[in-house]
């Protein structure tokens, strides 16, 4: 039987991408790199949305909650990132580790569900067109993020007390960047039944709102562009989407690379390269996805843009 601590545990240790101080300052490099990169990015987007009164729609309303979501998410594991391999101290706090892990959890789900909300709401606009303004108010608008918040919430603040609950072993050693529930709940002495079928059973009831949710508009969304006789029209109605298509593609892509590969090899390096898609590259693509395709955006992105030259 492993040794346990007869007091409470302090600290983790985060072991990192890598041990190899060269690699570590390339890592560095990259790493804030890419965080700039995404910040920058997702805050020019909000601003875009609320400077320009012609973004002022639900699809944008949405667009620009989801930006902020993903700036929190990658703030939440990058930043202590970097400052371990400034510091060569890969020490975290064990209070500091369940609040990294607490809101991880919160920011993933949040913008699982905000992609849901904004499938709906393409749904609504493409298959109930002459109703959209009727159906998608301010105030549903509202609601709909407010209940995806409430939801997060509620699913982060329970794994979180779960996790409170375990007694930990002397072996300390997170092989990842962050403090990743399942990571952590692995380390633990105590039984974990409770916890493992509590992160299966999120992760089922969740995910599936979310994937259900998603197929569910888009097969309408599909069944209601054949049906358009004109190709200009389709192609119109099609281009609406295909951004947020490409987002959740992509997000959805990079949720199922980190379970397979964690399932089907075990390997920590894997797990920790999956999870650098999933909580770094997504959030840093995700405003180039949305610019690339909108000429609405590119307008309002080339006015703030000038008006900070000036």
């Amino acid at each position: 039987m492993e040794p346990r601590n007869e007091t409470p545990i302090s600290e983790f240790i985060l072991l990192g991408l890598s041990n190899e101080l060269e690699l570590q300052l390339l890592i560095f490099g990259l790493f804030l790199s890419m965080y700039l990169i995404t910040v920058i990015g997702n805050l020019l987007i909000i601003l875009a949305v609320s400077s320009d009164s012609h973004l002022h729609t639900p699809m944008y309303f949405f667009l620009s909650k989801l930006s902020f979501v993903d700036i929190c998410l990658i703030s939440t594991t990058i930043p202590k990132m970097l400052k371990n391999i400034r510091t060569q101290n890969k020490v975290i706090t064990y209070e500091g580790c369940i609040i990294q892990m607490h809101f991880f959890i919160l920011f993933a789900m949040l913008d699982a569900f905000l992609l849901t909300v904004m499938a709906y709401d393409r749904f609504v606009a493409i298959w109930h067109p002459f109703h959209y303004t009727v159906i998608m108010k301010s105030q549903v608008c509202g609601l709909l993020v407010l209940l995806s918040w409430i939801m997060s919430a509620l699913n982060s603040l329970i794994q979180s007390i779960m996790v409170l609950w375990l007694a930990f072993c002397t072996d300390l050693e997170i092989p990842h960047f962050f403090c990743e529930v399942n990571q952590v709940v692995q380390l633990a002495c105590s039984d974990t039944f409770l916890n493992d079928m509590l992160m299966y059973f999120a992760t089922g009831v969740y995910g599936g709102i979310s994937l259900t949710g998603i197929l569910y508009s888009y097969s309408k969304i599909v069944s209601s562009i054949l049906g358009i006789s004109s190709a200009r029209e389709k192609y119109k109605a099609f281009s609406t989407c295909a951004s947020h298509l490409s987002v959740v593609s992509l997000l959805f892509c990079t949720v199922l690379g980190v379970y397979l590969s964690s399932a089907a090899t075990h390997s920590s390096q894997s797990s920790a390269v999956s999870l650098v898609m999933y909580t770094v590259v997504t959030p840093m693509l995700n405003p180039f996805i949305y610019s690339q395709r909108n000429k609405d955006i590119k307008r309002a992105l080339k006015r703030i843009i000038g008006m900070a030259a000036i």
